[in-house]
């Protein structure tokens, strides 16, 4: 009988593998699709301040147009100062020439902010140069890693597949059935459970005495009382088995 319930422990733990491999291939798409956003992210982070800056760098630009185009109506605002026949042409000159100036002021003024605002954004590019620099790099490693990783999945999962057919063609006609039973009921497909520090680790109810003796024994098939699960305890030889 122990020869079959670690025919049953082996079986168990392949199609505890076989499910986890089958969970990664099956999320693999949305997985990656994760990846890409994370980096995508980073790019927009990335791509937000330096639109920032080019929209600054624009709006400087703009601004010191202006200026240029306001020296030269002052410049001619000047003139018509200097060149005043009465009063009212002299007044109306003054207010042209004070009207300029103001403006260029303003200009001038909004010009500092920008480039403060604009040494703030360098400095910020500047701290991330090496995360700009190499994050396609990164996000093309991330990727490779990903895929080699599903890959290796796929692979794992067709070599398990093969040694879960033979290791199912060796358990008893009548264990196989109550073992596929269990495990298409339990939606963790979990039909042999390992004792755990005196409790079933698949419903987590504690054994009676008697049960985990006999479950210590392993000269019956023993199920839990209260899911039904074959339960068995992991011996030393087994441990190295699994290892091996």
């Amino acid at each position: 009988m122990k020869a079959d319930l670690d025919k049953l422990i082996e079986l168990q733990k392949t199609d505890t593998n076989l499910r986890r491999l089958k969970q990664s291939i099956a999320t693999a798409e949305n997985r990656r699709a994760e990846i890409e956003q994370e980096f995508e992210q980073h790019a927009f982070s990335i791509r937000e301040v330096q639109n920032r800056r080019d929209a600054l760098n624009a709006e400087r630009a703009d601004l010191e147009k202006q200026i240029a185009e306001n020296k030269t109506y002052l410049e001619r605002a000047d003139r018509n100062l200097k060149h005043a026949q009465n009063q009212k042409e002299y007044e109306t000159a003054m207010r042209e020439t004070d009207a300029i100036q103001k403006q260029i002021s303003g200009f001038e003024t909004k010009i500092v902010e920008i480039m403060t605002s604009l040494e703030e954004i360098e400095k910020e590019l500047e701290e991330r140069a090496e995360e700009i620099n190499s994050l396609d790099s990164k996000r093309e490693a991330a990727l490779a890693e990903f895929e080699a990783q599903i890959a290796k999945d796929r692979s794992e999962f067709d070599s398990e597949t093969k040694h879960r057919d033979k290791a199912f063609a060796t358990v008893p006609a009548r264990l196989a059935s109550i073992y596929d039973r269990l495990a298409q009921r339990s939606r963790d497909g979990i039909a042999v459970a390992e004792v755990v520090n005196g409790s079933c680790s698949a419903c987590f109810m504690s054994l009676r005495p008697q049960i985990l003796l006999e479950v210590r024994q392993g000269n019956t098939i023993i199920t839990c009382e209260s899911c039904t699960r074959i339960m068995y305890i992991n011996t030393p030889a087994q441990s190295e088995a699994s290892a091996s």
